[in-house]
């Protein structure tokens, strides 16, 4: 499962540069994978780009999900 809304970018992709240079660097985001080791390299990324409000989910999904925190899937 993974956050309502939520957009998927690969952080050990080649293009993650590119995707996350397209995206607003003043929105706010959500950052997580399953159990946060590489969701902390993408935040470690983004905030090197100048993102300005990034969150770590630490953890990841699977800590939010056993905190009883509502996924979706699809």
């Amino acid at each position: 499962g993974h956050l309502a809304g939520a957009r998927n970018i690969d952080v050990e992709a080649a293009d993650f540069p590119a995707k996350i240079a397209a995206l607003p660097k003043d929105s706010p985001y959500a950052v997580y994978c399953r159990s946060g080791n590489r969701s902390a390299t993408a935040l470690a990324i983004m905030q090197k780009a100048g993102f300005t409000s990034v969150y770590h989910l630490g953890g990841g999904i699977n800590a939010w999900t056993q905190a009883g925190g509502v996924t979706t899937k699809g």
